[in-house]
């Protein structure tokens, strides 16, 4: 039988086995949580604190509450016989941003549900998790912001593209935009400039969109840009993912926000 120091050593060695894994891919342990419906290798991973954010449940904290929320999700999945697809990621510094294409039922229809989820680590033992999606029931309550201003300016074409929304420049917006760039929002997809300037002439009709930056992610190709958005007399949280391509230009952009649809195309 082995000495009780080499059991020790053993266990040691599996959790640090277990923090490597949560460390390089923490989205993918979290979803691996809400898969299994236990968050030991989470808690294992991240000693210090876990806090997730959520549209629907809002700020968790704390074991119970952790536990909870995941056992609820898992649930929620099952029962609408979900498929969880990886579409795109980039991490940069401690901040792992992950995009996914849930393939659920819903009303009897099948249907896919854009999901992007931010794991913001400020250091090893301590992680957040921010989901942002537009809610199955479509409901509208308002989403107080998760994250306060920052000064996280976007660059090169990213910042070209929010300052044209910002001063509603609907042909400007659309520049941005590689001759086959689309645009996903949680009203649809606009691709192509005839489509795109469409979408953005009638949404900047009533003026340009007040954005507030507050973090970014950004791999060179890909770049995360999460924001709280003025909607009505309040704010609301989002993000909004870019895609470069090789000519400098928006090959795609995903905004992930609870705002209302647009009526546009």
């Amino acid at each position: 039988m082995p000495w009780f120091p080499e059991l020790v050593l053993a266990a040691e060695l599996a959790r640090k086995h277990v923090r490597e894994a949560g460390h390089a891919d923490p989205v993918g342990q979290y979803l691996a949580a809400l898969d299994s419906g236990d968050i030991h290798e989470l808690e294992e991973t991240w000693p210090g604190e876990i806090v997730l954010a959520d549209p629907q449940a809002g700020e968790i904290r704390g074991h119970r509450r952790l536990q909870q929320f995941v056992r609820d999700s898992r649930s929620m999945l099952a029962s609408r016989h979900a498929r969880i697809n990886r579409e795109s990621s980039l991490v940069d510094g401690g901040r792992a941003v992950l995009e996914l294409m849930v393939d659920l039922t819903t009303h009897g229809q099948q249907v896919s549900w854009p999901v992007a989820i931010v794991a913001d680590s400020p250091d090893e033992w301590s992680v957040m998790f921010r989901s942002y999606y537009r809610p199955l029931d479509g409901s509208d309550e308002a989403r107080p912001p998760i994250l306060p201003p920052a000064e996280a300016r976007p660059g090169d074409v990213v910042g070209w593209f929010v300052a044209a929304l910002r001063s509603a420049d609907a042909a400007g917006a659309v520049a941005a935009f590689a001759p086959h760039g689309y645009l996903r929002e949680p009203g649809g997809i606009h691709r192509g400039p005839g489509e795109l300037l469409e979408f953005f002439t009638s949404r900047l009709a009533g003026g340009g969109i007040d954005v507030q930056e507050c973090a970014l992610t950004d791999d060179g190709v890909r770049c995360a840009f999460e924001f709280n958005r003025r909607h009505g007399t309040g704010l609301r949280a989002g993000i909004a993912v870019f895609e470069r391509g090789d000519d400098g230009l928006l090959t795609a952009v995903h905004i992930y926000d609870d705002v209302q649809p647009s009526t546009g195309r």
